[in-house]
C-alpha cells in the first residue's frame, strides 16, 4: 500500500536522531523548499530531500548480490518500488560502526518484501587509492550483504568525485537515501534510527 501522508511525517520525524563522526566533503546546500516531511518552517538540511530523484550515472561500476559484474543499476528499472541508497567508503569508520550494521539490519528485516529495493554505493571522495573496487567487494562479503554494490569515483564533470553524492548532494559518509514509489528523495541524511526505519519500512506493500 502506499503510505498516508501523515504517516509518513510521523515515520520520517522518527528516523531523525543525533549521531556523530561524519566525513564531510564540503557544506551542504539549504534550500528554500518546504516539504511535507520536514517540521513547519524546519529548513531542507541537505541536497535535493523533497525533490524528484536523480537517475543514478552509468559509470558506475556495479556488481550484483553475489558481487558478479553487472549492468548499470538504473532508478528507472525500480519504478513503483521503494528505493533505498547507502554511501559508503572503506576506511570509513562511521561505516563499519554504524552505517553497514544498520543496512544489514535493514536488508535482513525487508528480505522478504520485493517492494523495497537496497542498494550500496561505494562514494568516492577521497582516497581513491584506498578506497577501491576490491575493498568494496570485500566488504560485501563481510558484511553478508546479498544486495547490489555500486562503485562510484564519479567523472570530470563532478570533479572525479561521486557523482551520486555530487548529484544528491549529500555531505559524507555513511549516508542514506530513502527514495519513495513516486521517485522522490523523502530522507537524505546520515542520522538514521535503523529501528524506526524498519518498521516504517515494513509499511510498505
Amino acid at each position: 500500500m502506499i503510505l498516508s501522508n501523515s504517516k509518513i511525517v510521523l515515520a520520517l520525524f522518527a528516523l531523525l536522531v543525533s549521531t556523530a563522526g561524519i566525513a564531510f566533503i564540503n557544506q551542504p546546500v539549504h534550500l528554500n523548499h518546504q516539504t511535507n516531511f520536514k517540521m513547519t518552517n524546519q529548513e531542507v538540511k541537505y541536497g535535493i530531500e523533497g525533490f524528484q530523484a536523480i537517475e543514478l550515472t552509468k559509470d558506475i561500476e556495479w556488481v550484483d548480490e553475489h558481487g558478479k559484474t553487472s549492468e548499470p543499476i538504473q532508478l528507472a528499472n525500480y519504478q513503483g518500488k521503494f528505493k533505498v541508497l547507502y554511501g559508503f567508503q572503506a576506511w570509513c569508520p562511521g561505516c563499519h560502526s554504524r552505517g553497514l550494521p544498520a543496512l544489514k539490519k535493514m536488508v535482513d528485516a525487508l528480505k522478504d518484501n520485493d517492494q523495497v529495493a537496497f542498494f550500496a554505493i561505494q562514494t568516492v571522495f577521497e582516497g581513491a587509492h584506498t578506497n577501491t573496487k576490491e575493498k568494496m567487494l570485500a566488504i560485501q562479503k563481510k558484511y553478508d550483504l546479498a544486495i547490489p554494490f555500486g562503485h562510484d569515483v564519479g567523472n570530470e564533470k563532478t570533479e572525479n568525485r561521486s557523482s551520486t553524492m555530487f548529484n544528491y548532494r549529500t555531505g559524507g559518509t555513511p549516508w542514506f537515501i530513502f527514495i519513495d514509489q513516486n521517485d522522490t528523495v523523502i530522507f537524505n541524511d546520515f542520522h538514521l534510527n535503523v529501528d524506526q526505519a524498519i518498521h516504517f519500512l515494513k509499511d510498505i506493500k
